[in-house]
């Protein structure tokens, strides 16, 4: 087999399928898939995102995160008095679940996506740059057929997508009508910015033709984001946390991102307390206590501590998970968590020599902030309340992020490649399919979609898929239990590659945001 690649969308799944096919590595392959996710899907990342990318190189050399998450903008500026963002409500459509997003000029940060990208394959890229661009310049250029999936996704995000006249141009039918299932969605202005990333690199987004018109769009709205900001972007390389669990070790994004961390300790809570098979009572309720001690961890000095070092140690250390493993068995109750959408997507590939890559990126729920005639829309992360916390922070300083790109690792090299989107669920998501393929043996794609579970305190949030009598017998044991009629996108959306014991792969994307697999034989 050449390798196989799972994305958030059939067509970004296959572009990455394709650069396997033409001889490219995993590296490559997630490359060429990021930037056709630019396209396939558009509301969720583009050229305005932030992201992660972890790499485990077969050649020896350790694995590595490149850390293109978005920057706080604003050296030499202070922001304009009367600037203030805009307020949107969303729903979710299978509940009464809503949420506040903040969007408009000031909600935007410094994005990296583009700056990542170049740097991920200039370490590890094997075909030429240009080479990688040509799926989602084809893609832009011809137009894509909204799958349902992705309809679903405009519908949620309507408000946002199409809040200035520049998106409205964009994301409008020509009745003037909101896009949906079957309508084809046609980016000219995009696939002008790719054919300038193809020939000036990244570049083209910090120093060159683009970054003129990002500075002026954004200024002229109250927001912070300048020429030098731009310029001044830098991608960071990072060492990943790492964490033994069930015989193999995860690997996953380090402080100052909070996901990996979180993840691990999960998992090292899951694995002690755990009890039950999936789906049963008592399944749920372990996943229920584990997090619970998730967002306990999230305590007032947390955010802080995210930037000082010494995080995963101290949260990992065997003083700490006894404390954890007490307060579970006593069923102490803990505090709620303000849990914003996130508009993330995931790349997850393995190739025929066991090369990995994990790719996530981000526009947060997008900042409606459309630079014109470029096709870029600028994320909110200034606007999400989990990133920023109570203030803003010194212009040119990394925000915090809850995206975790993973990697898990056997004797034989990786066994599973897998991320997810979902803001504070994305970390439950992750856990979840990694307890179900490490832990319970599942195979990649039922571990996907089997029914997931989120806390949110006091409520214990249970997919649609569970059986009836088993979250009768939770709640009999005290835990208020909602019950969601079906699969949503509220519980995130995993994108995952599977090795095998015998060597063969498996891949699988997420049917809650459309994401699809591809093995490349």
């Amino acid at each position: 087999m050449k390798g196989a690649v799972a994305a958030g969308h059939p067509l970004t799944a296959q572009a990455g399928a394709r650069v396997l096919a033409e001889g490219g590595n995993a590296v490559d392959a997630s490359v060429a898939a990021a930037f056709a996710s630019w396209v396939t899907e558009s509301p969720l990342t583009g050229p305005g995102a932030g992201g992660f990318a972890l790499v485990l190189p077969r050649d020896g050399r350790p694995a590595r995160v490149a850390d293109f998450f978005v920057a706080t903008p604003g050296i030499g500026r202070a922001a304009s008095p009367a600037a203030s963002m805009h307020a949107i409500d969303v729903g979710f459509g299978d509940s009464d679940t809503t949420q506040v997003f903040r969007i408009g000029e000031p909600s935007c940060a410094v994005p990296g996506a583009t700056a990542g990208l170049e740097a991920i394959h200039a370490a590890y890229g094997r075909l030429p740059w240009r080479l990688l661009l040509e799926p989602a310049i084809e893609l832009a250029q011809g137009g894509v057929e909204l799958i349902r999936a992705q309809a679903h996704l405009h519908a949620i995000l309507d408000l946002i997508l199409r809040h200035a006249p520049e998106g409205r141009r964009v994301y409008s039918r020509a009745d003037g009508g909101r896009l949906g299932p079957g309508d084809v969605l046609e980016l000219p202005d995009l696939a002008q910015t790719l054919q300038a990333i193809a020939e000036e690199g990244a570049d083209a987004i910090y120093r060159g033709s683009l970054a003129a018109p990002i500075a002026a769009t954004v200024e002229a709205g109250g927001g912070l984001i300048g020429l030098e900001d731009l310029a001044a972007y830098r991608v960071i390389w990072r060492r990943p946390v790492r964490l033994s669990y069930a015989g193999h070790e995860v690997i996953s994004n380090p402080p100052p991102s909070s996901g990996g961390i979180l993840i691990a300790l999960g998992l090292a809570l899951l694995e002690r307390v755990g009890r039950g098979e999936p789906g049963s009572a008592e399944g749920i309720a372990s996943l229920a206590e584990v997090m619970r001690e998730q967002t306990r961890a999230r305590d007032d000095g947390f955010s802080a501590a995210l930037h000082r070092g010494g995080l995963a140690e101290r949260l990992l250390a065997e003083k700490n998970l006894a404390a954890a493993i007490a307060r579970i068995a006593a069923r102490i109750g803990g505090a709620g968590e303000h849990a914003p959408a996130g508009g993330t997507t995931h790349v997850s590939v393995v190739d025929e020599a066991g090369n990995a890559a994990s790719v996530s990126s981000s526009t947060g729920s997008g900042s409606g902030v459309i630079v014109p005639g470029t096709g870029i829309q600028l994320n909110n992360m200034l606007g999400e309340y989990d990133l920023v916390g109570s203030g803003a922070t010194a212009p040119g300083r990394r925000l915090t992020s809850m995206m975790a790109p993973t990697i898990v690792v056997g004797e034989q090299g990786p066994r599973l490649v897998v991320g997810s989107a979902g803001s504070v669920r994305l970390r439950g998501a992750i856990m979840q399919v990694i307890a179900n393929v490490i832990g319970h043996g599942l195979g990649v794609g039922d571990a996907i979609d089997f029914p997931r579970v989120h806390l949110d305190e006091p409520h214990v949030h249970c997919e649609g898929g569970f059986d009836s009598g088993e979250l009768d017998r939770l709640a009999a044991a005290g835990y208020d239990v909602v019950r969601w009629r079906r699969r949503n996108l509220f519980f995130g959306g995993t994108n995952a590659v599977e090795v095998r014991s015998d060597g063969g792969l498996a891949a699988a994307g997420d049917s809650r945001r459309g994401g699809a697999g591809v093995v490349v034989s």
